[in-house]
């Protein structure tokens, strides 16, 4: 089962950057992340019902869903979505990797779990490998601020979704089912993007296309109700740190699929950039593993 989980994770993520970008156009970000999570909830509800996984929980328990809605189905969206206008999706998804080093340090500030040292290699070589992969773009555009930008509100949205994944943590010692902190979280997700629409004044427009549309269909069914009960089904079966090591994955799909359709261009350096990152991510997966430790040699 933790395998399975494993592979509708990256098999599903590492195609959902692609889907952000045919969401981009004439129609507000944040109006697209409520069309998102407002089908996903109308998908959820009815979904718990009939799993019979439905919970109030306490007031407490609410206050947290609603923390866990704004990190991982709306705020960290948003920062994502724009990201994706400024660099290709398939850069956002690298940057995404610091999911990684993020679960890792608040896994410390949050739950005292301690940080190794292989942690902080492989952040050396993630670090590394961004600044590769973001080099042939500064210089290919001579547009450095564009891209700062995208780089700044990648790691801001995977900031959010660490700490949303530290709020599934606690759901889990409380034996709250992914199901069911989903619901809730993607309900009061939906509201608050629902109220800063409101609040911002902007247009309920509909993306012009079939691309909009069926890719909106696509994040909400397939990206957002079933890759995040995946994915917050392994947190809860093996932690956050190691559920994060998905990750590793999403940029070779991800970039693969950026030079198909956005005119992504390999470059040598951002071929060693992301052989640094899937370095760096390799030491996470086996901790240090054959890279820090002698060989133990038995007779």
């Amino acid at each position: 089962m933790t395998l399975f989980l494993y592979v509708t994770t990256v098999a599903i993520w590492g195609t959902t950057w692609l889907a952000i970008y045919y969401q981009l156009g004439n129609v507000d970000v944040v109006v697209s992340v409520f069309y998102r999570f407002g089908l996903a909830t109308a998908i959820m509800i009815p979904l718990v019902i009939l799993l019979k996984k439905g919970r109030i929980g306490t007031r407490q328990d609410q206050l947290y869903f609603f923390a866990q809605g704004a990190c991982l189905f709306s705020l960290n969206f948003i920062c994502f979505y724009y990201a994706t206008r400024y660099i290709p999706s398939g850069l956002v998804s690298v940057i995404f990797c610091l999911a990684t080093l993020y679960n890792a340090i608040n896994g410390r500030i949050f739950f005292k779990t301690r940080v190794e040292s292989y942690v902080w290699l492989a952040s050396l070589f993630g670090v590394v490998g961004l600044a590769l992969l973001m080099a042939p773009q500064i210089r290919l555009d001579d547009s450095w601020l564009t891209t700062l930008k995208g780089c700044g509100l990648a790691a801001l949205g995977t900031l959010f979704f660490s700490f949303g994944n530290m709020i599934s943590v606690r759901h889990g010692k409380a034996g709250i089912t992914p199901l069911q902190s989903n619901m809730w979280a993607m309900m009061y997700g939906t509201v608050l993007l629902l109220a800063i629409c409101v609040v911002r004044g902007v247009p309920f427009a509909w993306g012009t296309g079939a691309e909009y549309t069926f890719s909106l269909f696509y994040l909400a069914l397939f990206g957002s109700v079933i890759g995040f009960t995946a994915y917050l089904s392994l947190v809860s079966r093996v932690g956050p740190g190691t559920a994060a090591y998905t990750t590793v994955l999403f940029p070779v799909v991800a970039l693969s699929l950026s030079a198909l359709y956005e005119g992504y261009h390999w470059t040598h350096s951002s071929s060693v950039g992301l052989l640094l990152i899937l370095l760096g991510n390799y030491l996470m997966i086996n901790k240090g593993r054959w890279f820090l430790r002698p060989a133990v040699v038995r007779s």
